[in-house]
């Protein structure tokens, strides 16, 4: 059978682009309380005061990006008939950079034309960081924010997430306030930082909580206005592809992406109407679709320690105790020139991958003499591991 012609169709879909993570909805609802809170954090810069330092954290999906892109454009067009405040804002995404040095390096070209970026490896870092200073310190703006977008990618290498926000205080930023923004999808990650950056970068912190099945639903009939023909949702539709998203991750993308596999599957069987089988259909594709797009997403170092277990089970020890994995972790990361964290960075990476569903861990207790030991294995194909990780630009060097 030979390939079918293009045609279009206006059958199902209206607008679906209105369910791809790229639209920006022009308003946040089931946020009003974080919302509320962001402005209020914020209200020192409408007042020429020094910003504070806001921390937000919650998993993916749950609106932290899209409540930051809204709140700073409303705070942009509300200063613009303001003549003594002036306010430049840079928005990096730090999900590929695992170290100070690399964020420090990528904010520098944010400050840049396309014609004039730097390299960001082969410099000292005390001069990636004069770099830096010296472009807040050239800014014709009254007020500055930095927003690190996924900043849990860094890891333990902190120390940009205390001199950035202390920029002003320490006398390397002069003339210009400067206030950092900070979001994370790792719940763990705050603890894990020094006191030092605690003091610095947690003036405010906003907590995103998974949505649940009501307020997903909600998000869901709001988009599906817009993005389907009338009548061609059954009525359970939208109330499951709510219960299954909300069930296994509360996240509004992850029921947005339900909806719309839906509609793709219902118009690929050529229906006229989207019906509870097609959801269902779509929900066993999202969720694998989940797994691979939350294993692209986690840090450099849970990586590596991925990549151990992937070790441990070609040599046939899973499931293995986190010495052995640590093991195989230090490895890995002196393999690809990454320098290892410590033993207790890898547990508290285990700790998250098994939240995350990735792993199955078991403790074992040997009795007075033996004492008591976790083990770790998969729960889910290590082929998927094996695929998602040689996508990685650094981690799928060990592949080769």
């Amino acid at each position: 059978m030979g390939l079918e012609p293009f045609t279009k169709d206006s059958t199902i879909f209206r607008d679906e682009n209105v369910l791809r993570d790229s639209h920006t909805p022009k308003t946040l609802i089931e946020r009003d309380e974080e919302l509320t809170a962001y402005q209020s954090a914020l209200r020192p810069v409408v007042n020429g005061a020094q910003p504070k330092n806001l921390f937000l954290y919650g998993q993916t999906g749950v609106g932290k990006t899209l409540a930051t892109k809204l709140v700073l454009e409303r705070l942009s067009t509300d200063l613009e008939p303001m003549d003594d405040v002036d306010l430049h804002t840079v928005f990096l995404n730090c999900k590929s950079l695992s170290s100070s040095y690399q964020v420090a390096a990528n904010l520098v070209n944010e400050f840049r034309e396309p014609d004039n970026q730097i390299k960001t490896t082969g410099y000292p870092s005390g001069m990636i960081n004069q770099m830096l200073w010296d472009h807040l310190n050239e800014l014709d703006a009254s007020h500055c924010l930095v927003v690190l977008d996924e900043v849990d990618s860094i890891g333990n290498d902190d120390d940009i997430l205390y001199q950035v926000p202390r920029s002003n205080d320490n006398g390397l930023v002069d003339g210009t306030q400067v206030g950092v923004i900070g979001i994370s999808n790792d719940f763990t990650f705050r603890d894990n930082l020094s006191a030092r950056v605690k003091d610095s970068l947690c003036d405010e912190e906003i907590l995103f909580s998974p949505y649940d099945a009501n307020q997903l639903r909600r998000i869901l009939e709001q988009r599906a206005e817009q993005a389907f023909h009338d009548d061609v949702l059954d009525d359970n539709v939208i109330p499951l592809a709510a219960a299954f998203a909300g069930q296994s991750s509360g996240s509004a993308r992850q029921a947005l992406r339900r909806l719309y596999k839906a509609g793709d599957i219902a118009r690929d069987q050529g229906a006229t109407l989207v019906t509870e089988g097609h959801i269902r259909l779509a929900d066993r594709a999202v969720e694998r679709d989940k797994v691979w797009e939350e294993l692209l997403r986690v840090p450099t170092h849970s990586k590596l320690t991925l990549y151990a277990l992937l070790m441990l089970e070609a040599e046939g020890e899973l499931p293995a105790k986190r010495s052995a994995i640590y093991k195989r972790y230090r490895i890995a990361a002196n393999r690809i020139d990454i320098d290892p964290r410590t033993d207790r960075t890898v547990h508290d990476r285990l700790s998250q991958l098994t939240l995350k569903g990735f792993l199955e861990v078991e403790e074992k207790n040997k009795g007075p003499k033996g004492g008591s030991y976790y083990q770790y294995q998969f729960s889910i194909r290590p082929e998927l591991v094996t695929e998602a990780l040689s996508e990685d630009s650094r981690v799928g060097e060990l592949f080769d």
